[in-house]
């Protein structure tokens, strides 16, 4: 019991807190309000850090990623695999909150009044190419330490880690150093998430407070159907994923070795934590122990099939709030390839999505107060989420194996393990 107490301890203080404030709020009402404060110290707190997080865990990664021997082969067939795999739980997610809008029933006008109006127009009066640019960079290093550019530092940390990693025995010193910043960050966030089940509740009371219990059902709605999209992801696209490895006997063999891999993910709510046992597995199904060993801890990082799902699920629930059509095609192409974004961005750690909220308020320019809102989806999905996340890294590992090792791949190493 002690065991299973620290797996699920940070998601059920989470969850507890999140409980206890929205009872609040509909107990005591507006006065439910005067806890705001509480809420807006822990939101400052990971506001504070957010800069430096984000530069140093992607600087990091990729600054120290020549050391993991990666064929290239196996690194192109990985990319192609992950971007297919991610593209496709991109649209499922968007047919979902078509089909079943998530915030249905929510008073949108009183939200948007609580959070602010987005700013926008100065964005909308620029070139298509001036808006990539802006998009993507910044004129001076220094607006690169603000939370406002987001997607500019992340293209400045990827550069930093390359020019790392390019330089060899020059850069080992640097490599070193972004690790153990890295590592001093992530501590950081433990620190800070001790105090999140507090911060987050009061925040929640205060919402619910000045909105009414009206919100709830969209939080409601929204876990409904990430289940529901998340069950059907899990046996249908996994199992049309081993069968395009394996056919008949990858469909078997997958299904024969996924319960422990999925149990350790449902128990952790960690990507991360569930890499020992994806690689156990994942040769287990077949897959050679250099594509494993490849696939399993980047997979852990960039690929996120449950992610990026729930990053289309907090796009749309803003996009409703906001009053934008998310069924036009310029809008769908922009929620799929923002969610597609976020899944790469997340960290695997339990609670890592808040650079992936910012991200998607910076880039689709919604107001800042707009974060918590969808802080609240990723608290209440991470569970499934971390399911998909973690189990999609085999089935990918099972396609890059097809890839690289030809068709009769599974054929072979099953004929091996009956001599």
């Amino acid at each position: 019991m002690k065991k299973i107490w620290q797996q699920y301890k940070a998601s059920v203080l989470l969850i507890g807190g999140l409980v206890l404030g929205g009872i609040g709020g509909v107990v005591f009402g507006e006065k439910a309000t005067v806890v705001q404060p509480l809420g807006d110290l822990f939101l400052n707190l990971m506001f504070v850090m957010l800069v430096p997080l984000v530069f140093f865990s992607i600087s990091s990664a990729i600054a120290n990623m020549s050391g993991m021997k990666r064929l290239g082969k196996i690194m192109g067939s990985t990319f192609f695999v992950f971007f297919g795999t991610a593209l496709v739980a991109a649209i499922v997610g968007y047919i979902g909150v078509v089909l079943f809008n998530p915030i249905h029933g929510i008073d949108v006008e009183s939200v948007k009044i609580l959070m602010g109006a987005p700013e926008t127009g100065a964005a909308e009066k620029m070139g298509f190419l001036e808006r990539i640019v802006n998009t993507l960079t910044v004129s001076d290093f220094h607006l690169l330490l603000s939370k406002s550019n987001m997607l500019q530092l992340i293209v400045f940390s990827i550069l930093v880690g390359v020019s790392t990693s390019m330089a060899k025995e020059a850069g080992a010193p640097v490599a070193k150093l972004l690790t153990s910043a890295n590592e001093v960050m992530m501590k950081m966030v433990s620190i800070i998430m001790y105090y999140a089940p507090i911060g987050l509740g009061c925040y929640f009371a205060s919402v619910i407070g000045s909105l009414g219990s009206k919100i709830l059902g969209g939080y409601a709605r929204s876990l409904i159907l990430y289940i529901i999209i998340t069950i059907f992801y899990y046996i249908f696209f996994f199992s049309l994923y081993a069968f395009i490895a394996g056919g008949k006997d990858g469909v078997k063999i997958y299904w024969r070795n996924i319960a422990t891999p999925s149990i350790t993910a449902i128990a952790t709510c960690s990507s991360a934590a569930c890499i020992p046992v994806n690689l156990e597995y994942s040769k287990k199904m077949g897959v050679t122990s250099d594509i494993a060993e490849t696939v399993i801890p980047l997979g852990a990082n960039t690929h996120k099939d449950g992610s990026v799902v729930g990053g289309v699920l907090k796009i749309a629930f803003l996009f409703g709030i906001f009053g934008k059509d998310l069924t036009t095609p310029s809008a769908m192409v922009s929620v799929i390839l923002g969610a597609f974004l976020v899944g790469a961005v997340m960290g695997a750690i339990p609670g890592g999505g808040m650079i992936a909220e910012m991200l998607i308020v910076n880039v689709f320019g919604f107001p800042l107060e707009a974060v918590p809102v969808i802080v609240i989806i990723s608290t209440i999905i991470d569970i499934p989420a971390t399911l998909l996340n973690s189990s999609g890294n085999t089935t990918a590992a099972m396609l890059v194996t097809r890839i690289v090792e030809g068709k009769n791949w599974l054929k072979d190493y099953l004929k091996n393990e009956t001599v």
